[in-house]
């Protein structure tokens, strides 16, 4: 029998939730893609058949080339100023995975601070914390975020504080719940016990065994900043041209949505298979790695 007084092996319980995770096949599936497009975005410069922001109008809402019209050199076709649809998906993708991987680090960051000390110290702290989280939810997020990005003017850093303004209450609220259940149990109040401070028992004895869900939490909701950012660049209020955002590249070809198709049908389908590659994975993560949904 376990030493109630110790804490669990993190190291085995991490090798035991990735063994089961790693044998989730549809999770795995959707890690690659999400691999694949990390790699699309890193190596954007090698891999992009054309310039993103090069116009050419004699190429003006050029089709893809299984469609009469269409040539090898622009796969997917061209848009209204001629630019390559292709090569702006793959630019694109850095846009959406670097703000969305910026957001949830630092909302995270944000939300574990703010959720340990909640937690953790409780009584005003709490309620203080409490009652910032509390407003903040109650404005729907999508509203919160275009109020501010009228407020700070369009920007990339802009729409990453933004969305991260409101973010953090989701890491936070889970960082809280789950420290208030740790720190009553034995191998907290031993160390308490033995003389140590708050400091390293928040960072040392109860941070490492709550994080498994932080991780959960963050990976799902990278999928929901992700198309938030969409939502802000197809408003005109995120990232602006000619750099190329799959937002912006939807709402660029929606005059042209019956004769020429293409223009955001594309960048619609990657902002898809990104977020439901994203999801499934997160769904895996969740079974595998939150004790409430493991066996």
């Amino acid at each position: 029998m376990t030493d109630a007084t110790s804490p669990p092996s993190v190291d085995s319980l991490f090798r035991r939730n990735l063994h089961q995770f790693s044998s989730n096949r549809l999770a795995m599936v959707s890690v690659l893609v999400v691999l694949a497009f990390v790699i699309m975005a890193v190596a954007a410069p090698l891999i992009a058949p054309q310039d993103p922001n090069a116009t050419d109008l004699f190429r003006r809402l050029q089709p893809p080339v299984w469609i009469a019209g269409g040539e090898w050199a622009y796969p997917l076709g061209c848009d209204a100023l001629g630019r390559d649809i292709l090569s702006r998906i793959i630019y694109g993708a850095r846009i959406s995975i670097f703000i969305g991987l910026a957001v949830i680090l630092l909302a995270t960051g944000v939300g574990i601070l703010a959720g340990l000390a909640a937690g953790y110290f409780r009584g005003w702290v709490d309620v203080i914390i409490g009652r910032v989280v509390d407003i903040l939810l109650g404005f729907p997020y999508l509203i919160f975020a275009i109020g501010l990005m009228a407020m700070m003017g369009p920007g990339l850093m802009n729409i990453v504080l933004a969305l991260a303004y409101k973010e953090w209450v989701i890491p936070c609220r889970v960082v809280r719940g789950e420290t208030l259940a740790v720190r009553e149990l034995e191998y907290v109040e031993a160390a308490r016990a033995l003389g140590a401070g708050s400091r390293h028992i928040m960072w040392r004895e109860i941070l490492p065994n709550i994080l498994s869900p932080v991780i959960v939490v963050s990976t799902i909701r990278m999928a929901n900043v992700i198309i938030l950012e969409a939502s802000l660049s197809f408003l005109g209020l995120g990232v602006q041209p000619p750099t190329a955002s799959w937002g912006s590249m939807v709402s660029d070809g929606r005059a042209f949505i019956l004769e020429a198709w293409w223009v955001s049908t594309f960048p619609g389908l990657a902002i898809l298979v990104l977020v439901l590659a994203i999801n499934v994975a997160s769904q895996g993560l969740r079974d595998a790695f939150d004790p409430r949904f493991s066996e």
